[in-house]
């Protein structure tokens, strides 16, 4: 097939900083190209307008048009032009898209357009019993109704979408994936080691880990807590800095085993998540989050929040651990049991693993959404 992505972000040097949906985009183009399809990349609100092709992928970018109160639109229009020339050239047979802000909302094209599900506005805004501005409600609902076909990341996701949007629409579950030829087992952790690594904000439980490690350091002085990601603005204060709100939180003595790393390069991460015995993810809201299955991929125990998409990865006990971000002493208990019981650790990094080689490499997930794109066309095309 000839397969295209529309997308915010992209982990390529041309392009700029990548968070999770980028990643997840990128794993699963490899392992499309590796099945022989044609991949077409599309991303938009960059700094300028180029075309390039690398290692058999063609790259467009496009710049956002900066009109005051006509910008989305006049961007979705041109990013409509871009469409209409690659699907009728032949480029493209199909085009997947985000939910977030309703990029797609007043695109008219011929080409059809699946969506994927990573969390729009209105799906987090709702997690997170946070204000939704009337825009990207009005966009996202607009863009959910019109798309060809709907393929959330997980049920649940699917479900709470269809729930914000007053929707009914039928959908099919695709999940995220990881490249296993990447990420690999790394047992030779270093001891103690208590990983986070994604972007530093509130929606990710980064303001209950400091009370997490509180309580993990009072029983065991040498664990450390190592952080990895960018920072960001909080939405609730308007802080500037999640970090900077996150540092009073800890005690004086935990604070002194914090290593807040920053960003670091997308092919620098298997090193970080390689040194630690456990990670950690006490987030409030999410889809499917892709550095659950990067940490459980390379044989690591994950204590991660239980919050609902989170048991279509992990089974508690078996191959991770779930429990609720705000209970911080049950979360500690549990990171503290990995900690001090190597042979427990060592059966549920295993069980980790074998889940993801199970249920979501990159091989079988791209196999997977192709028959959903199939099966989701119009007939005719």
């Amino acid at each position: 097939m000839k397969i295209g992505f529309l997308t915010i972000e992209y982990p390529h040097p041309n392009i700029g900083n990548s968070g999770g949906i980028g990643t997840a985009i990128y794993s699963l183009v490899r392992g499309l190209q590796a099945q022989g399809h044609q991949i077409t990349v599309i991303v938009y609100g960059q700094p300028h307008d180029s075309a390039f092709k690398e290692n058999g992928i063609q790259f467009y970018t496009v710049e956002n048009k900066a009109v005051k109160g006509l910008s989305m639109y006049l961007t979705q229009k041109k990013i409509q032009r871009l469409i209409n020339s690659l699907y009728a050239s032949q480029q493209i047979e199909v085009l997947e898209v985000p939910d977030w802000q309703g990029v797609t909302a007043y695109v008219n094209t011929p080409c059809p357009l699946m969506m994927r599900l990573h969390g729009s506005d209105t799906y987090f805004c709702h997690l997170e019993n946070r204000k939704l501005k009337w825009r990207n409600r009005l966009y996202e609902k607009r863009a959910y109704h019109q798309a060809t076909g709907i393929i959330p990341v997980s049920d649940y996701t699917g479900k709470m979408s269809n729930f914000v949007f007053g929707s009914s629409r039928n959908y099919s579950v695709v999940p995220n994936g990881v490249d296993l030829t990447n990420f690999k087992p790394v047992t030779q952790a270093e001891p103690n080691i208590i990983l986070y690594f994604g972007t530093l904000i509130r929606k990710k439980g980064l303001l209950e880990l400091p009370h997490i490690f509180n309580a993990i350091h009072e029983k065991n002085p040498e664990a450390q807590l190592v952080l990895v990601g960018k920072d960001a603005a909080d939405v609730i204060t308007g802080s500037t800095s999640v970090w900077a709100m996150m540092q009073p939180l800890f005690t004086a003595q935990a604070l002194q085993k914090v290593n807040y790393v920053g960003p670091v390069p997308y092919a620098e991460m298997q090193q970080w998540i390689g040194k630690a015995t456990v990670c950690v993810f006490p987030t409030f809201a999410e889809a499917l989050p892709v550095s659950w299955l990067e940490a459980m991929a390379m044989q690591k125990p994950i204590v991660a929040s239980n919050i609902g998409w989170a048991p279509e990865i992990v089974t508690h006990g078996k191959d991770g651990f779930l429990v609720a971000p705000t209970a911080h002493q049950d979360f500690a208990a549990c990171v503290l049991e990995i900690l001090e019981n190597p042979k427990l650790a060592a059966s549920i990094a295993q069980a980790a693993r074998l889940k993801i080689e199970s249920q979501f490499s990159i091989e079988k997930v791209a196999q997977q959404l192709v028959e959903t794109y199939q099966k989701l066309l119009p007939k005719g095309n």
